[in-house]
């Protein structure tokens, strides 16, 4: 007899799943079991990972995508158990996790549903794993703040339950649809989940379906899983936001539209809260938008009293103010919407200065037809001049400071990584960062099991701690990521030190057993190299070999003015080479101030410079071999861009000093 069933909807999130079934896999080794998998019409090798990798999974393939709820619910009609398990793919489970909720099912008869403990990547308490229901009270608590500023008060915090102990197991009105199990008698009772729910909200509707049948839903502190939140909506063209607060407006109208008010007021909130998040979505436009429009018509003013100081020209007439600080900036903003100098997660340098350009062109010409706003053009000259300085300016300001928007490609400064593992996955997992063309790893060090081998090397990096010393090295050592390897440590050892470490910015990543994925909260990197051929190098981008000249010119320049004859004469009296010598070449455009070692290889020389300093230049100090100077050139030669080179200028500086 099968004595749970566990079931997973899976859409384009193959990384995950691959990790979630291993997980579970070790779970279930000794309870009878099924696992199901729906599969939503992925295009990402989801279905051949399963028929290669997990014959013993049950899967049903969809032609297209039906929703959490339908999908769930083709599973659960096919499903055996005595227990059954909605799970989501982009979770990670421990070891006990299942017999724990079975365990706890048993001497509990009235439960219906009960969730476990779930936490986020970064070992932080994921609140929507206890939830109460939206009443009018609960709702406007949330709407409003008060259950964020108040979080410890039960007035004002029933929404997420944050005044409870998340160490104690207790009822609660609602647990989260990435993890909720239940014994096959209820859910017969009950029936499966409401079809008109396509995404979010289905689960809300469960537990109080199960509450309404005089079951009780409980929350479970014994066994914790990691849940990657929102993986699937972010592999799909779906508007996230749209779908959750039309699932909530299906929730209050099928739950509470006996009270009017009620329903009038949840509704009101539910409006509240989605203008709320498309206003949120939408920060940098708004953003970019407000401070363009303060800095255009700031240009105006500079531009009309640099005009005076020069000229005899008496300022703008009172009757032209209104227009002059309202339609240039409103034909600005129209170009610059149209040419697509707005995104919502980028901050475009040349759109914009494509927007300025024609917005030039096109507020110039307009003065032929207008007399009466013809004034001079050399203020609009003056104005066009200043706007193509600081629009791109406050731009790029922000893409230096904030690193906006994040990329793929990790700073130079984030990249301290420390490998947990000395096993042969440890060693194929060091093996592949080296070689990696995509992602640039500064690798720390490694961490055992206890201190025995500590000071020993794996493939040239020092085993440095051990598990119980892993908290301490993190901070010590500045780590940006921490990286499992396969089969190193149990699951309920790795969500240990994840929820001890939850108040670091830390990244914790799991890389997966065949070692094409590392799985983090971020993203999933690829770790599969790359053939040669199908490389596409930034380096080779006319954009980019431009900016970089600029900046050999801007640097360059009053280096070779202040600095080259210092250099110059202390390496005639010491008789020793300084890279610095080479600046001379760097303005004659033969060398860069960011490139390739001087003694490369000839295809680095068609991919580019050499350089006074380079990544291969800044880790020197590793005892690099020529394969992995290879393929940190081939690394720089395909995510070349201004920021990297000036990164590299900046650990070329802090090395320097460190000597």
């Amino acid at each position: 007899m099968i004595e749970l069933s566990i079931i997973i909807v899976n859409y384009n999130v193959k990384a995950f799943l691959q990790n979630c079934l291993i997980s579970i896999l070790k779970a279930v080794e000794n309870i009878p079991n099924e696992i199901i998998v729906v599969d939503n019409a992925s295009d990402d090798g989801s279905i051949e990972l399963i028929e290669k990798n997990f014959p013993e999974v049950i899967l049903i393939k969809s032609d297209r995508n039906l929703g959490f709820s339908s999908a769930n619910n083709l599973a659960l009609r096919q499903s055996r158990g005595k227990y059954i398990c909605l799970i989501n793919p982009d979770t990670i489970v421990q070891e006990n996790t299942f017999l724990e909720l079975i365990s706890f099912a048993k001497n509990n008869e009235k439960i219906g549903l009960a969730g476990c403990k779930i936490i986020n990547p970064d070992g932080s308490f994921q609140l929507a794993c206890r939830r109460s229901f939206p009443t009018p009270w609960v709702a406007f608590t949330k709407v409003i703040g008060l259950s964020k500023l108040f979080p410890k008060l039960k007035i004002f915090s029933k929404y997420n339950l944050t005044y409870l102990d998340e160490n104690k197991t207790y009822e609660v009105d609602a647990i989260s649809g990435s993890f909720m199990f239940l014994r096959r008698d209820v859910y017969e009772k009950i029936g499966g989940l409401d079809e008109d729910f396509f995404m979010y909200g289905e689960d809300l509707d469960w537990c109080y379906r199960v509450k309404e049948s005089g079951y009780k839903v409980y929350y479970v502190h014994s066994t914790q899983i990691i849940h990657f939140k929102g993986e699937s909506t972010r592999r799909s063209n779906l508007d996230e936001v749209k779908i959750f607060y039309d699932a909530m407006r299906l929730f209050v109208k099928k739950h509470f539209s006996s009270s009017w008010l009620l329903g009038i007021f949840l509704q009101f909130a539910i409006n509240l809260r989605s203008i709320v998040a498309f206003l949120g979505q939408r920060t940098l436009i708004i953003t970019a938008i407000l401070i363009d429009v303060v800095l255009f018509n700031l240009a105006i003013l500079i531009s009309e009293i640099l005009y005076m100081a020069l000229s005899r020209f008496g300022g703008f007439p009172d009757y032209a103010y209104p227009i002059i600080f309202v339609v240039p900036v409103l034909i600005f903003l129209i170009i610059s919407i149209s040419v697509g100098s707005y995104e919502i997660k980028n901050l475009s340098v040349s759109k914009i200065l494509v927007s300025i350009f024609l917005s030039f062109l096109f507020t110039s010409s307009l003065t032929y037809f207008f007399k009466s706003y013809a004034f001079s053009r050399a203020i609009i000259l003056i104005q066009y001049f200043i706007l193509f300085i600081i629009l791109p300016l406050w731009r790029i300001l922000v893409k230096i400071i904030f690193r906006y928007p994040k990329s793929t490609r990790k700073s130079l400064f984030e990249a301290n990584t420390l490998i947990v593992g000395t096993n042969e996955s440890a060693i194929e997992l060091l093996r592949r960062l080296k070689q990696s063309y995509s992602y640039y790893y500064d690798i720390v060090g490694l961490i055992d099991t206890n201190r025995k081998r500590i000071s020993e090397k794996i493939q040239d990096v020092e085993i440095i701690g051990s598990i119980e010393s892993i908290d301490r090295i993190i901070r010590e050592k500045k780590i940006n990521e921490v990286i499992f390897a396969a089969d190193f440590l149990s699951y309920k050892e790795l969500l240990k030190i994840v929820a001890s470490n939850q108040n670091l910015s830390t990244q914790f990543h799991l890389v997966d057993k065949n070692y094409d994925f590392i799985v983090g909260k971020k993203d999933v990197y690829e770790l599969e190299q790359l053939p040669l051929i199908e490389i596409d190098y930034n380096i080779t981008d006319p954009s980019h070999r431009y900016l970089k000249r600029l900046l050999d010119l801007i640097l360059g320049l009053p280096l070779l003015f202040f600095v080259y004859p210092f250099i110059y004469l202390f390496s005639l009296i010491s008789k020793k080479k300084n890279k610095l010598l080479y600046l001379p070449l760097v303005i004659t455009g033969k060398y860069s101030l960011v490139g390739f070692p001087p003694n490369g290889t000839e295809i680095k020389m068609i991919l580019g410079k050499p350089g006074i300093t380079g990544i291969v230049q800044i880790n020197d100090s590793k005892n690099l071999s020529d394969g992995e100077k290879e393929h940190l050139n081939i690394y720089y030669a395909r995510n070349q861009n201004i920021w990297l080179d000036i990164e590299i200028l900046i650990k070329s500086f802090q090395n320097f000093f460190r000597k």
